[in-house]
């Protein structure tokens, strides 16, 4: 499996769980060296626990062998990185990753006319092509082999413009709409390669401290988020909306006329007013 983003976060979250789980490999890939390696020995922290409490509940047994982690500092907005990485990977790794859960993001918080050009390009460098570039790179090599899974994390504003979120939310629209042609692509040419977009709400990660929930949609938990990606991997979903309201949004938006749903979204349950006090991560 292989994880971008994996420096904190849902990322780290994700091969946390993975490695309890007994995951065999894990490909960490993030930006942030100091990042990487923190998961790693996290990761390592982990799995000796789990063997611990293996061998206090069952009978005595040779523990055993820790996940293989291999971390990889990549900047997913660099084409380059990631095709030196991906070469490196299928050469030296073993070929090509069962599962790729594209993790990698970053957010701006703030009204579009006040964001700087370097803000709106990398958002979408980062989200979009990214994500793009990180398929491209493995792709080829899971259709050749008819097997794969890709993960594309978009989110609730995939479906609704929120202020102080435009751009990210452009992105994470851009996602959706590209993870479902490419399912569909998939489908045309008979190969069974899952993609997945994974379209949750405001999650309680450093990248959106200060965010406020709107009624009837609240925070979600990143361990909640997290089953909720590997339970999508096993039963092989195309697509997954979190919490519930999410997958109401669509519907309301059809049924409303554009300034009953701007009332019900902006005055009612205070989804506009979210981003009013967002501080992000550094």
């Amino acid at each position: 499996m292989l994880i971008t983003g994996a420096g904190s976060g849902i990322g780290r979250a994700l091969a946390l769980r993975c490695a309890e789980l007994g995951a065999r490999e894990l490909l960490l890939w993030d930006r942030s060296k100091e990042a990487l390696e923190e998961s790693r020995q996290a990761i390592g922290r982990q799995a000796i626990l789990g063997q611990e409490t293996n061998q206090r509940e069952t009978a005595p047994h040779q523990p055993g062998p820790l996940p293989k982690t291999h971390t990889f500092v990549v900047d997913v907005s660099e084409a380059g990185e990631i095709e030196e990485a991906a070469r490196r990977i299928m050469s030296n790794q073993g070929g090509v990753p069962d599962i790729l859960i594209n993790c990698a993001g970053i957010t701006t918080g703030d009204f579009f006319h006040k964001l700087s050009t370097e803000q709106i390009e990398k958002t979408m460098s980062v989200n979009v092509t990214g994500s793009m570039l990180m398929a491209r790179a493995f792709l080829p090599a899971m259709i050749q082999r008819r097997s794969g899974h890709i993960v594309n994390i978009a989110s609730a504003s995939s479906y609704i413009g929120v202020p102080r979120l435009s751009v990210y939310a452009a992105s994470k629209w851009a996602v959706l709409g590209w993870s479902e042609s490419l399912r569909v692509e998939m489908k045309e040419l008979g190969v069974p390669v899952t993609i997945t977009a994974i379209l949750p709400s405001f999650i309680k990660t450093g990248m959106f401290d200060g965010v406020k929930a709107p009624k009837l949609v609240p925070l979600l938990e990143t361990e909640d988020i997290v089953e909720k990606i590997l339970w999508s991997i096993e039963k092989r979903k195309t697509i997954v909306r979190a919490p519930f309201m999410v997958r109401a949004v669509p519907l309301l938006k059809v049924l409303l006329p554009q300034t009953a749903f701007d009332w019900v979204a902006g005055k009612m349950l205070g989804v506009y007013r979210s981003m009013d006090e967002f501080r992000g991560r550094d």
